[in-house]
């Protein structure tokens, strides 16, 4: 049987690659596997890390801050022949048995598996499981809030069901920080699309996955926390989650539909604008800048990707 291809994709991750591979024997007990890195030019010691802490690496060297997708494929370009592929960001950390769990639970129409997150320093599991977007949902997480509005389907995109969290649930989308990816569904899909600089395109993934038969599932057994959440605080990482939000709907909708959900969106952030949030403001003017749907916004200097 072919080993798991563990997927990392690091931009100036010297911080926080450490803790990733210390955890990454426990997290990955179980299975045969072998890590495969894509670097996008870090400016600061990721690479000379992973020539000491985890020197039978494959590390490839994108040359450029090309994005998460890129990296992506990238790796999974030079990871061989595979039975699946564990997508990590650098700032997860596995629990014991983290990884077996996951892919023990693809199949049967299960095509992407993902685990129970928790942010640093918490008990309670973090919402990770998504509906697809629609004009309702975004005008009812305008109106009432994500988490007030994930109580009622048909108003979020939000699974906030806490009993969805206790079993095996099948998503729309999910949170992208760790997934499990059958060979079968990366087959399937093919690659990562890359026009997403960053942000969307895990959903984007997700969403064409189900769409050929290949279903998002939470393995409440398979545990790991995420220490991130650079987008609540930067106003320019939070502006391209919202631009490429829309942006990504659009793919998938008319432009009468497309212009109704914009307007709600907009309407988000615009009333958190007014209450003094900064990154609102950012993601305000980023939506009504002209030809904000057409382009993705560049890489800026010591952005995380």
């Amino acid at each position: 049987m072919s080993p798991v291809a563990v997927i990392v994709v690091t931009y100036n991750s010297a911080a926080v690659l450490p803790g990733f591979l210390a955890a990454l024997p426990d997290g990955m007990a179980g299975l045969d596997w072998h890590l495969v890195v894509a670097d996008n030019d870090s400016a600061d010691d990721t690479v000379g890390l992973l020539t000491t802490l985890a020197p039978d690496a494959t590390v490839v060297q994108t040359g450029r801050n090309a994005g998460y997708a890129a990296g992506v494929n990238a790796a999974l370009a030079a990871a061989g022949t595979y039975e699946a592929a564990l997508i990590c960001n650098p700032d997860i950390r596995m629990r014991q048995g983290c990884a077996k769990r996951l892919v023990d639970s693809l199949g049967d129409g299960v095509g992407i598996a993902v685990p129970l997150l928790y942010e640093e320093g918490r008990d309670t599991p973090h919402h990770s499981l998504r509906r697809e977007s629609s004009v309702l949902r975004a005008l009812g997480e305008a109106v009432i809030g994500n988490r007030r509005a994930g109580r009622f389907p048909a108003l979020s995109e939000l699974v906030t069901d806490p009993a969805a969290y206790r079993r095996p649930t099948r998503a729309d989308w999910a949170t992208g920080a760790l997934m499990a990816i059958s060979a079968d569904c990366a087959a399937a899909c093919g690659e990562w699309d890359e026009s997403f600089f960053l942000y969307s395109e895990e959903t984007e993934y997700c969403l064409r996955a189900r769409d050929l038969g290949h279903a998002t599932q939470l393995e409440p057994t398979a545990e790991a926390v995420h220490l991130g959440g650079d987008s609540r605080v930067s106003p320019w990482l939070w502006s391209l989650l919202t631009v490429n939000r829309v942006r990504l709907y659009r793919r998938r909708h008319g432009p009468v539909a497309t212009g109704c959900f914009r307007a709600a969106v907009l309407l988000r952030e615009t009333s958190r604008a007014l209450l003094g949030r900064a990154a609102s403001r950012a993601a305000v003017a980023a939506l009504l800048k002209p030809g904000a749907l057409r382009t993705t916004p560049g890489p800026q200097p010591d952005q995380v990707v």
